[in-house]
């Protein structure tokens, strides 16, 4: 996992350096993308590197569950890094990345019901099956689960806010209802660890149920933000529309007046 918080720690730098060249040409990019980034990428590797041994064992996993899996691909679906890859790489690598973007298996991959679906169901095969206890005694294992937290809560993420370039934005309400749907699924998982751990492993009572508390609050706080921003999004487009509408029966009527004689 070293590697992998290493690996994560240089896109950081990289999107930092690309938006310091987009201002540097004279293109604006605002800052607080950036900080979004470095606040995504130092979480993930706080969640990665820190001591957590002096914690109950399923809670300190916890922790760094809901900060590869949840806090940081939030942050950084927030800096916007597609975006700014396209607006800073050069011609040819653009176009490839735009088509990549906008292909087939990219726009299934951040269909909203997919994307809930993927991000849920890892975590139940995880915590549901022998999975987690075997990943404390095989690294691969446990990186490989990791990559699938990041990678899956990125997706989700990317699926619900559709901040980025999309071959095809899903509408409001699939996107709301894929919220809806993966937070339900989050909040029942996490209330079944308060009563059974996962399969394969000996925690104490009291470490399983604040480990369950942390999951299942902290879910609901980053699932809010998501929804607030969701909204804002929808409220926003509404708002838009309607302003679109009331100046197309403007122009419809000013055309309708009769002409002076």
């Amino acid at each position: 996992m070293t590697a992998v918080a290493l690996l994560v720690a240089v896109c950081c730098l990289g999107c930092v350096a690309a938006a310091r060249q987009l201002r540097r040409r004279g293109d604006r990019w605002p800052h607080r993308r950036d900080a979004a980034v470095c606040a995504g990428g130092a979480v993930f590797v706080t969640s990665v590197v820190a001591p957590w041994e002096g914690w109950p064992p399923f809670t300190g996993h916890m922790v760094t569950h809901l900060g590869i899996g949840m806090i940081a691909p939030l942050l950084f679906v927030l800096g916007r890094p597609v975006t700014l890859a396209l607006r800073a790489l050069p011609v040819v690598p653009r176009r490839r990345l735009l088509s990549c973007v906008h292909s087939r298996p990219a726009a299934l991959l951040v269909w909203p019901p997919l994307a809930a679906l993927m991000h849920s169901a890892g975590l139940w095969v995880v915590y549901r099956t022998p999975v987690m206890g075997a990943a404390h005694h095989q690294e691969w294992l446990h990186t490989l689960v990791s990559v699938h937290l990041l990678v899956s809560g990125v997706l989700f993420s990317f699926a619900v806010l559709a901040l980025d370039p999309l071959r095809h934005r899903a509408g409001f309400a699939l996107r709301g209802a894929a919220l809806l749907a993966a937070s339900a699924a989050h909040g029942i998982l996490s209330k079944s660890l308060y009563v059974t751990g996962p399969p394969g492993t000996t925690f104490a009572a009291a470490d399983l149920h604040l480990a369950s508390y942390v999951m299942y609050y902290g879910g609901d706080v980053v699932g809010i933000v998501l929804a607030v921003l969701l909204g804002r999004q929808w409220y926003t487009a509404e708002g838009r529309a309607l302003v679109r509408a009331r100046r197309a029966v403007d122009a419809g009527r000013y055309r309708s007046r009769p002409a002076a004689s």
